[in-house]
């Protein structure tokens, strides 16, 4: 093991661990968890004088694509893992190679961890990004396609995914909804709730969401033991504890 294969390694083991030792230290409430952002109702609960509020959140819907292997994917096939999301095009000239960069850091963060995260790159031009140029791009950044899916499909449903959705342009005000071009990643809990995004140019955003990762792995299964834990975070396998 090469010593750039044996950093990632560590990371990959030692976020989730640190994370979970800290939950089970100080108590969940101690641990500040990502938030959740849209909601799409909430209703207001009287109980023995008491008032609460019932929020429903907004879970992104699920989508079809077709990935660079020319494979038919969708939302769905990711059931409970945590989403990593960008939107990109392959003959973009500025920060989509800078964007891809980034992600491809963070897929070697969580090296043999597909169970457990799956990092997503959506085309806003479809028309000109093929299955073979998804294949071209991914060859140049040498991408994962079992962690790391390049998604073209069909234009106005992508960009109805983007904006109403994922919400883009709530999470970039200067976006233009006419070519949904951002810098964001966003990150997406096992239920498709968006829980953060991230600049993708910003190592500082990065290292937040490479925290934010482990700390909604520890949401998926309260029950599971430390023990479970560390063995399937070896075999690449981590539910959360």
């Amino acid at each position: 093991m090469n010593k750039k294969s044996l950093i990632a390694f560590m990371v990959a083991i030692f976020l989730p661990l640190t994370g979970y030792l800290l939950v089970s230290y100080y108590g969940a409430d101690a641990v500040k968890m990502p938030p959740r952002y849209f909601y799409d109702s909430v209703n207001v609960v009287q109980k023995n004088g008491k008032t609460t509020y019932d929020t429903a959140w907004h879970h992104v819907s699920n989508m079809h694509f077709t990935n660079q292997l020319g494979e038919q994917v969708s939302l769905d096939d990711l059931k409970g893992k945590i989403i990593v999301l960008d939107f990109f095009f392959t003959h973009c000239p500025t920060i989509c190679p800078q964007l891809a960069k980034s992600m491809k850091k963070l897929q070697n963060s969580f090296p043999n961890s597909d169970s457990i995260v799956q990092f997503v790159s959506i085309s806003i031009d479809p028309k000109h990004d093929s299955v073979e140029q998804l294949r071209k791009w991914a060859e140049k950044f040498n991408v994962n396609p079992d962690s790391w899916w390049l998604l073209t499909g069909d234009r106005d449903s992508i960009y109805n995914f983007a904006l109403h959705e994922i919400k883009a342009s709530v999470a970039d005000v200067n976006i233009d909804t006419a070519f949904v071009h951002t810098e964001n990643f966003f990150l997406l809990d096992k239920d498709r709730i968006v829980r953060g995004w991230f600049n993708g140019l910003d190592s500082v955003a990065q290292s937040r969401l490479v925290r934010d990762i482990p700390l909604l792995m520890l949401e998926k299964d309260k029950k599971r033991t430390f023990a479970d834990f560390f063995r399937d975070l070896l075999k690449g396998k981590t539910t959360t504890p």
